[in-house]
């Protein structure tokens, strides 16, 4: 073996080295992310309770995936990946966030491998690629599910930069267009890839050295090309850039989501700006207080503004100044102030922070890139250079490991995420509305009412807040003060179906029939598809004897959402009401093949089973199987289960059980009190007694 072929294989062996130590690491840092649950914020819109996604990939979901959904702005290859996943584990979320985690590694390899290869400089590549696996900032986009669209499209952020450095070794339409597909691909993952174009002419200078009249390094492997080519060669790339600013912007206005400049003027907004290029940094160099959301600011102070500025252009200043002598320091540092700017909200589209930890996935490469060639240099006539060095990364490295572990902790449920929000955030009224859901998603209703409760003290016009309010305070019985929030809610948002329905299930409670169905007409005009309107004005219409318009209601609903449990089960009670007993048997079918647990439907379809006027219905066997059920989920504790149970026992011949059953029925209506089931079972346990007792007398098939 010649000494080319031992450095050769020397170079692989750390290659490999390095890659498993990155591989390792991050799995230390990120691994009980496999223990975390779905999240209330986004992860429930987009897999949890999404029909499209979580059926898994169909002609039907792949088709709306690549529509205008009323959910997000346009990502289908995004929606795709979360459909996979529901393909292959269901809504198991532990394989969902490990899915995200092994993207995130190959973010990390494939960052290692393209400096490696563009560059040379195994170590200094090896660190820009473990601060990225491993900085605390990067939990957010790893440890949500929802945030699968950023390392999913940074992913193919990757392969596209390492498919164009192959394509700068050697020209050629093959590899020009693996390019191009890699760059439309992230596109569609996540349109935060737009800027990448600009950031392909910065390795154009360094490190590729494309440029034909650069001096910063020697002519080398690379073909040199003019300016003038080089920005030519990048039109297609562009042009896709423009085409998904334009699908994008079309998709944010499809779902009415853009934040107007009445409501966040363009001067707070540029001031917001330079004020968070400084803040990324500052998360970048101490990963303190990193939380979910950041509550955009009414107002800023003039110093932070001005000093923020001023600190921009310094080290602008500077950069440019070292452009010939050094030049990774204008590509790290504009890779970092250009990838940020579809992010940085001078144009805002749904619910906008200040600064967003997930923004910062990409662009801190940037400054990795300044630190990891800049920090060597400034050294260089240090004696103990190397050992310094060496010594100061792996400092940093257990420490970023040892803070992303804790900020992952975070990140397992709705109530840590957002405590830990309140608890380094001021006046947040993002994290007390969400932090409300959790707690009453666990029943704490009297906490979540003091937390919904501070987040209209900050946002009075707080939508969510007002809704959530309302639903708990009808939960404990204040209905006029939960109408009061339902209209509210509807002050601040006049096209707010949710506050229409809401105020239409409350006034349905009241027996209020007529403003119920306004209401949910109301909120159908509003979200036409809006399957529990539908559903719910089907029922309201059924009670006051309109069947035929409520059956119209219930089927859109079921068309709307062909796994609606309830619609099917609504369905059939008016069916069955009609004495169309099949027709009522068939939904009651329905209702329990998408909701094995549904109480109301097991009721219903058991007891006509068990006692149907019409012979031909009736099924004791099935009866019996449907009635145990039954009575299982209600523990054996409700009298009017027992009843049905009874009488499936008695349809089978089993008189013995069905006597022993209703006396049971029998004991536990008495306990309730005086009521029309307790005159039924006297008459029923008196019929099974007769009829047990006639069975007795009859002499056994075979004697006499």
């Amino acid at each position: 073996m010649n000494n080319i072929d031992k450095h050769r294989t020397v170079n692989i062996r750390y290659n490999v080295l390095i890659c498993l130590f990155l591989v390792i690491a991050t799995l230390a840092a990120y691994w009980q992310v496999r223990n975390h649950n779905f999240l209330s914020f986004d992860d429930h819109a987009y897999v949890l309770h999404n029909q499209h996604v979580n059926k898994g990939l169909s002609l039907e979901s792949i088709s709306w995936a690549f529509s205008f959904t009323d959910i997000a702005y346009w990502h289908p290859l995004s929606w795709l990946s979360h459909m996979l996943d529901c393909q292959l584990y269901g809504l198991n979320p532990s394989m969902h966030h490990i899915t995200g985690l092994i993207i995130h590694i190959i973010n990390c390899l494939l960052l290692f491998l393209l400096f490696k290869g563009m560059t040379g400089a195994v170590w200094k590549s090896a660190f820009i690629a473990a601060l990225f696996a491993l900085h605390p900032i990067n939990v957010e986009s790893v440890a949500w599910v929802a945030e699968r669209k950023n390392v999913l499209s940074t992913l193919f952020w990757m392969l596209t930069l390492l498919t164009y450095y192959y394509y700068s070794l050697q020209p050629g339409f093959y590899r020009y267009f693996l390019t191009l597909f890699c760059f439309f691909l992230g596109l569609i993952a996540k349109p935060m890839l737009v800027t990448l174009p600009f950031v392909l002419l910065l390795f154009d200078y360094w490190p590729l050295e494309r440029l034909r009249y650069s001096s910063t390094i020697k002519a080398g492997r690379y073909k040199k090309a003019s300016l003038l080519h080089l920005i030519l060669e990048k039109i297609p790339f562009f042009l896709l850039a423009g085409a998904s600013i334009y699908i994008s912007s079309l998709s944010v206005q499809h779902h009415a989501i853009v934040v107007s400049t009445e409501s966040v003027s363009m001067k707070l907004r540029v001031a917001n700006a330079l004020v968070s290029y400084v803040k990324y940094i500052g998360k970048m160099i101490w990963p303190k207080d990193l939380a979910v959301f950041y509550p955009f600011p009414d107002t800023l102070p003039v110093w932070q503004i001005s000093g923020a500025a001023l600190f921009l252009i310094c080290v602008s200043v500077l950069v440019f100044r070292a452009l010939k002598s050094k030049p990774y320091l204008a590509v790290g540092w504009f890779w970092y102030i250009g990838t940020l700017v579809p992010a940085i909200g001078l144009i805002q589209a749904g619910l906008w922070p200040s600064i967003a930890d997930r923004f910062a996935y990409v662009p801190l490469i940037g400054l990795f890139i300044v630190i990891a060639w800049g920090i060597p240099d400034l050294v260089a006539q240090w004696r103990c250079k190397k050992i310094a060095l060496a010594a100061t990364a792996i400092l940093v490295l257990l420490i970023f490991t040892a803070a992303s572990r804790s900020q992952n902790r975070y990140w397992a449920n709705n109530i840590a995420l957002f405590k830990h929000s309140l608890d380094v955030t001021n006046d947040n009224e993002v994290a007390h509305q969400k932090l409300g859901e959790a707690l009453a998603a666990h029943d704490k209703t009297d906490e979540a009412v003091m937390h919904y409760y501070e987040a209209l003290r900050i946002k009075p016009d707080l939508v969510a807040a007002h809704l959530n309010l309302g639903l708990a305070l009808r939960k404990k019985g204040k209905i006029n003060e939960a109408v009061e929030h339902f209209s509210m809610a509807l002050l601040a948002k006049s096209d707010c179906a949710e506050a229409y329905y809401e105020l239409g299930v409350t006034l349905e409670k009241q027996g209020n029939f007529d403003a119920a169905v306004r209401n949910y007409s109301e909120a159908l005009r509003i979200k036409p598809e809006f399957a529990r309107g539908h559903n719910n004005l089907g029922i309201v219409l059924a009670r006051q004897k309109k069947d035929k318009e409520a059956i119209f209601h219930l089927c859109e609903a079921i068309r709307i959402d062909p796994d609606y449990a309830d619609a099917y089960g609504n369905l059939g009670i008016i069916y069955a009401n009609q004495k169309n007993i099949g027709k009522a048997i068939l939904h009651y079918k329905k209702a329990l093949h998408f909701n094995p647990n549904m109480t109301q439907a097991l009721y219903n379809l058991s007891w006509i089973l068990a006692s149907c006027e019409d012979e031909k219905f009736r099924n004791g066997e099935e009866a019996v199987k449907l009635a145990g059920k039954l009575c299982k989920i209600t523990r054996y504790n409700q009298p009017s289960a027992l009843n049905i149970f009874a009488a499936a026992y008695a349809e089978t011949g089993k008189f013995d059980k069905a006597v022993t059953t209703a006396k049971k029925a029998l004991d536990l209506a008495l306990k309730q009190g005086p009521n029309e089931l307790v005159l039924e079972l006297k008459k029923r346990l008196r019929l099974y007694q007769e009829k047990r007792s006639y069975r007795q007398t009859q002499p056994e098939e075979g004697n006499g």
